[in-house]
């Protein structure tokens, strides 16, 4: 017996009995005959199986026939008839007779005589165990401490896809070589040593199978009564319905958040490839129709689907099969596709469109090297899915999706449906935001200078940047209006809103500065008719007097710059102050108070004026140059000063320094529109204006004419002498006649022009009237009218002056 528990070396173990190979009972200990009633001379040479009171489980005759060590619970009969549960241990032994023979212990040498229980039935407890073990849905195998495999159960075997008696006493990674199952085997070594389970998920292509398939797996530690770990116990569960569920709905999210991100018709066809290449198909392209593409609508689309031969453009395409997935770039010129194609079909029908790879229309398709790559063509071709990207009745292209193996089902026809409908409002979305852009820019270009005046009082140029797609065109403006008297007024504007709106606004508010420039206003005055204007036109709009900054205000700048005095007005309306950079390269922000945006009204605009050396420069600009996403207007205006510092000569050159410096990255649009307005201040010395004072007398009309007669032979101007000494002579008479003293005439030699001022201390302005034939007066303005390029009246402090404009070379 010593020898026997030396082959089962375990202290809480007894030896109850002995079964030699054949299965007949060759030793009965009083232990036996305790437990189940039976003396031994009523045992011994008998076969063993006559003490069952029910089979062994698979477990145990698996063991039996790999001679190994077997321990569980055996349902056996006793003597008076009852059934007893007995856990007990198997360990395999020589018999004897050259055979293999078991020796059976109990759990404990003192262990009491085990409870009798009713005699087990066909339902009863232990077969329902068994047979739910072996016929549960949930793919279960069973490994012992060497994690060898014992037992499986029916799903399991359908599962591994081979014989039980094959895989016995084989290792998981023996059994099925390379992944995931070798992974999984270093997870059954881990549960065994920690005696924690573990569960993990995995998706792949079980022995046999074509498709791939979800799986929940659990390792689960067997231990026995004292806690220590006997075996492992695999469970294998099928939850593909359930994964492709999720992974469907996780596509559908990420579609939502990745596609649309902006409002440009080509990148959202990019979201939309990158975003199913990979998880949906092996390769994907989006083809649109060539108007989409430039904001147009597609003639004939309104109503339906359109044809199969009507013209697309790969706008994106992009294939997951190689190493590093990535865009391929798609033909640049518009193409039709063949027919019977999955595309052609799919705009056909106005319906999705699904193939498989040995469709007819397939191979055609594919022969076509444009429409799928070469890495894809090369794999082959499973399945193909094309559906028609549509918004409000009208079809805008179609995405192709092409999975090299597998097929597509009627899931995936859903996925990509919802898919491609939210990809189509997406590029709808955009096309018509590209035409509402290309009509407001349109617009706003429209109403912009498209080149700046000829005048001699400063140098100009400037820049205009429209805002990027995704903030829209704004309403910023600028404008350079030549004044009376050689002088010039550079404005600069933003109006507040984007789109078509704060065009029409910006085209309005640059049409008033105009008019009102004409008036030769103050600045201040200026800006207050322009506010009483804005507030005109919200109240014209139904627009709150609280909201009218916010939805209809204006922002504005006006300098006005006199080449004769050098001196130069200015006043602002809650717009960014100047930058003035003087000839020694100095640059400095005009403190210009500032008064309230347009707008709001019953508060005063306060003009500055200073006096600026010639060659000076002023930088007139908008928000958008020195605001940046991050940061407000105070760095941006720091570094506006940095980079005019010590200005090139070139303004062209300058206009481009500014710009590389407050805006980098040139080739993408800024956040706000930008306006950038230079001017370098000129002046026109004492030999290129003259001026008298005269006295209020008759006589003096000829010395006004002698001076002037005299003045333009002096500079070569002779020929301008007839109708200069007619116009002082009306100018001058009118002041004797309506005006007060003091009296002046200014002549000044502009570099394209000629102006003759005659100025008077009257407030009173002349108005042009036609007399009748037998009137003696009022024909003078009208001589002045007909005999220059323009005239008019402008009042000063003192009183007024009327000015009238030659040009030196003939018109035309």
């Amino acid at each position: 017996m010593d020898a026997l528990a030396d082959t089962f070396p375990d202290a809480a173990a007894v030896p109850v009995a002995a079964v030699d190979g054949r299965g007949t009972v060759t030793l009965w200990s009083p232990l036996a005959q305790r437990l189940l009633g039976y003396p031994a001379d009523e045992i011994v040479g008998r076969p063993a199986s006559g003490l069952l009171a029910a089979p062994l489980p698979a477990s145990a005759r698996t063991s039996l026939t790999r001679a190994a060590r077997w321990s569980g619970v055996v349902p056996a009969r006793h003597r008076d008839g009852t059934t007893v549960r007995i856990p007990v241990r198997a360990c395999p032994g020589p018999d004897g007779d050259g055979g293999v023979g078991w020796l059976v212990l109990t759990a404990a040498r003192d262990a009491p005589a085990a409870a009798p229980e009713e005699e087990i039935r066909p339902d009863g407890a232990a077969p329902l165990k068994e047979w739910a073990y072996l016929q549960s849905p949930i793919a279960t195998s069973v490994y012992d401490s060497e994690l060898r495999l014992v037992s499986v159960n029916d799903e399991m075997l359908g599962v591994a896809g081979h014989p039980e008696a094959e895989m016995l006493g084989m290792r998981l990674a023996d059994i099925h070589p390379g992944p995931p199952f070798d992974a999984f085997g270093r997870m059954m070594a881990e549960a065994m040593r920690t005696g924690k389970p573990i569960r993990t998920d995995a998706f792949f292509r079980a022995p046999g199978e074509v498709r791939e398939r979800a799986w929940a797996s659990f390792f689960t530690p067997l231990k026995d009564p004292a806690g220590q770990v006997r075996g492992l116990a695999l469970a294998a569960l099928d939850h593909t319905e359930e994964y492709r569920a999720r992974q469907r709905l996780a596509l559908v999210n990420e579609a939502g958040a990745r596609i649309g991100t902006t409002l440009d018709v080509a990148r959202t066809a990019q979201e939309l490839a990158e975003v199913t290449a990979g998880p949906f198909a092996d390769f994907v392209a989006v083809d649109l129709f060539d108007s989409v593409l430039h904001g147009e609508s597609e003639d004939g689309q309104a109503d339906g689907p359109a044809g199969p031969s009507a013209a697309l453009r790969r706008v994106a395409a992009r294939t997951a099969l190689d190493e590093r997935p990535g865009a391929d770039t798609g033909p640049a010129e518009a193409h039709r596709c063949p027919p019977h194609s999955p595309p052609a079909r799919a705009l056909a029908s106005g319906r999705p469109s699904l193939h498989s790879g040995d469709d007819p229309g397939i191979r055609a398709w594919l022969s076509d090297t444009s429409a799928v790559p070469a890495a894809v063509r090369e794999r082959g071709v499973g399945s193909v899915l094309a559906v028609p990207l549509s918004a409000r009745g009208t079809t805008l292209g179609v995405a192709v999706f092409v999975r090299a193996t597998g097929a597509y089902d009627a899931d995936d026809l859903l996925l990509a449906s919802e898919i491609a409908a939210r990809a189509g409002a997406c590029v709808d979305n955009a096309r018509r935001y590209a035409q509402e852009r290309t009509a407001a820019l349109t617009l706003q270009r429209s109403l912009l200078p498209s080149r700046l005046p000829d005048q001699g009082a400063v140098e100009v140029t400037s820049r205009y940047l429209p805002a990027d797609a995704q903030a829209g065109i704004g309403g910023d403006w600028f404008d350079v209006i030549p004044l009376s008297g050689a002088r010039v007024a550079l404005v600069v504007g933003d109006v507040v809103g984007r789109g078509l709106q704060a065009s029409a606004v910006m085209g309005r508010l640059r049409a008033a500065v105009r008019t009102l420039a004409d008036l030769d206003l103050p600045p201040d005055e200026l800006l207050t008719h322009l506010d009483d204007l804005v507030i005109q036109l919200a109240q014209g709009q139904g627009t709150k007097p609280a909201a009218t900054v916010r939805e209809t205000g204006a922002t504005c700048l006006y300098v006005v710059y006199d080449p004769v005095t050098r001196r130069c007005a200015m006043a602002r309306a809650g717009h960014p102050a100047p930058v003035v950079v003087l000839p020694d390269g100095a640059a400095r922000s005009v403190h210009v108070p500032s008064g309230p945006p347009l707008g709001l009204g019953g508060l005063p605009f306060e003009a500055f004026e200073t006096e600026l050396p010639e060659g000076s420069l002023l930088a007139l600009y908008t928000d958008g140059l020195v605001e940046g996403r991050d940061h407000g207007t105070g760095p941006g205006t720091v570094r506006l000063r940095e980079a005019l510092t010590d200005p090139p000569e070139s303004l062209e050159r300058i206009c481009d320094d500014v710009l590389d410096t407050l805006l980098p990255d040139r080739n993408a649009r800024p956040a706000d529109d930008v306006a950038l307005l230079l001017a370098r201040t000129r002046a026109l010395g004492g030999d290129r204006v003259r001026d008298w004072s005269l006295p209020a007398d008759r006589a003096t009309v000829a010395d006004a004419r002698k001076h002037a007669s005299e003045q333009l032979t002096a500079w070569g101007l002779e020929e301008l002498g007839f109708t200069t000494e007619l116009v002082v002579s009306e100018l001058v008479t009118n002041a004797i006649r309506h005006a007060h003293a003091p009296i002046r005439l200014r002549l000044i030699r502009d570099h394209a022009s000629l102006i003759c001022e005659v100025s008077d201390a009257s407030s009173t302005s002349p108005r042009m009237r036609r007399a009748r034939i037998f009137d003696e007066g009022g024909r003078g303005l009208l001589l002045v009218a007909q005999l220059t390029e323009r005239w008019g009246t402008r009042f000063t402090a003192e009183g007024k002056t009327i000015w009238a404009e030659q040009p030196l070379a003939p018109v035309g």
